[in-house]
């Protein structure tokens, strides 16, 4: 007698196998077939579109320079001339972000932030990040990610009616969606093998793409350190949504048979000429962090966060990260609600959360409150204050300040002074503040590294962040005539 649990794999196999099979597909790129879920090539371009709009507001917007967009459109167009898709429509956007980073989505969406472009020596250098993100798209690999959730998906419900059990399905879609969220490393390696084809095959040198991945990892570990977190430099690198080496980046040259480029296109001069002026940092329209200092000169308002916090800004909301687990996190109401200070704080921004010790106060002409509220983690007790400041009739801005209940009597007076450090700023004051931008400076007799950071805005680690943003390594000479990149305000 044939078992039930045998019926019920047969019954699965009936409705997975046929459907894994009307959903396979050949990459042009690499000639291999894989599962795509049924994702046809349109539906990728539909896809990338509809997160194309959200995104873009997510990073920032598009940074607003029309001649360096074109300019990274064109080298990116190069490339895909080269590719196995030539005709394919791509859509290359330089986001106005100071984060360091590039992605692509299907459909021929690909991005750079400026805080890349900045990072960036060269436009060979540039050229090997854009190739690697073609090859994501040439490869179609988003298409296979979704095929291989769709299978880790029909295989959970195999597994969830052999087991009568509706706890298994959900299991393996939640392992399969945290799984996928990135390529695989073996989609990372197959870009850097397109990559390299199509940058030598557009005249430039293969090893600018593996020479860029120490400038990244030299970043990382700026921003750790930046942190306090020195140890954590992964944390802090676009490496960790492309897992590379320059070692697997040389192993890809190799396995892409490239023949070596006579002559190859460096571009340095071309490309920093291109950037010369280019917004560093913050945009002010976002608002602008100067060490411990938050500005936002387009809201006119500013406030300054403890000793040994440090800031970082988003489109959402400003962060800031403080000793042992300690944390700030400042954003505007959605909705101001009406009423008294207190009666929002309890009744509309914490509502049905048992706030303790609420108290109306006055920050600095406005009306405000604040309240305590203690939870248990999984790093053990926290104690959060929370602070609603109405800015005007239209207008609130709320904090939250997190703590270890070990160290919330030592922070308890940093933290009053950063809630009456809140006020608004005139109009002259707005005026004057301006943001940071990245210049090129030709390097004088006598000059070294250490003389031209100090000239730099930065509250701390200069000679670092200008080596790091010059790709110099410690002790590295610079040579009168030589040119630089500097961050002036």
């Amino acid at each position: 007698m044939i078992s039930r649990a045998f019926q019920v794999l047969v019954a699965v196999a009936a409705l997975v196998v046929p459907g894994l099979l009307a959903g396979c597909a050949t990459a042009p790129a690499t000639g291999r077939t894989f599962f795509t879920g049924g994702m046809s090539p349109e539906d990728e371009a539909r896809l990338g579109l509809q997160e194309h709009e959200k995104i873009v507001p997510q990073f920032g917007g598009v940074y607003e320079n029309a001649a360096l967009s074109a300019y990274i459109s064109s080298i990116g167009n190069l490339l895909v001339q080269t590719s196995e898709i030539p005709n394919q429509q791509f859509t290359f956007t330089v986001l106005d972000s100071p984060i360091v980073n590039a992605f692509a989505l299907p459909g021929g969406y690909v991005y750079v932030t400026r805080g890349l472009l900045a990072l960036a020596d060269s436009e060979a250098e540039v050229a090997g990040v854009l190739a690697h993100e073609i090859g994501h798209v040439a490869a179609r690999h988003s298409a296979e990610r979704y095929g291989q959730t769709m299978a880790a998906n029909l295989a959970g419900v195999g597994l969830g009616v052999l087991l009568g059990n509706k706890a298994a399905t959900d299991t393996f879609t939640a392992i399969s969606s945290v799984a996928l969220r990135s390529f695989s490393r073996e989609q990372e390696y197959e870009s850097d093998v397109l990559g390299v084809r199509y940058l030598t095959r557009a005249g430039f040198d293969a090893n600018a793409m593996a020479g860029f991945l120490s400038k990244l990892l030299a970043d990382s570990r700026l921003e750790a350190e930046l942190a306090g977190q020195p140890g954590r430099a992964d944390d802090f690198n676009i490496m960790q949504t492309h897992p590379r080496t320059a070692d697997r980046v040389q192993r890809a040259i190799a396995e892409a048979g490239v023949v070596t480029v006579k002559d190859p296109i460096v571009g340095r001069d071309i490309y920093l000429g291109k950037i010369d002026g280019m917004l560093y940092g913050d945009n002010p329209d976002q608002g602008l962090i100067r060490g411990r200092q938050f500005v936002h000169p387009a809201l006119r308002f500013a406030f300054t966060v403890p000793e040994g916090f440090r800031l970082a800004n988003s489109s959402q909301s400003v962060i800031a990260r403080g000793p042992e687990g300690a944390g700030f996190l400042f954003d505007q109401a959605r909705e101001s609600g009406g009423g008294s200070m207190t009666s929002y704080l309890t009744q509309v921004w914490a509502k049905g959360v048992p706030v303790q010790n609420v108290e109306a106060i006055t920050i600095n002409g406005m009306p405000a409150a604040t309240g305590e509220v203690s939870v248990n983690g999984r790093s053990g007790p926290r104690d959060l204050r929370a602070v609603a400041i109405r800015y005007d009739d239209q207008t609130i801005y709320r904090m939250v300040f997190v703590t270890p209940a070990k160290l919330t009597d030592s922070l308890s007076r940093p933290f009053r002074e950063t809630t009456y450090s809140f006020r608004k700023l005139s109009a002259a004051e707005a005026a004057a503040v301006k943001p940071w931008r990245l210049v090129l400076h030709k390097v004088r007799r006598g000059e070294t590294a250490g003389t031209l950071a100090e000239r730099m805005p930065f509250p701390d680690h200069r000679l670092e962040r200008f080596q790091v943003l010059n790709g110099l390594e410690d002790n590295s000479p610079l040579p009168a005539g030589r040119t630089v990149k500097l961050i002036v305000e």
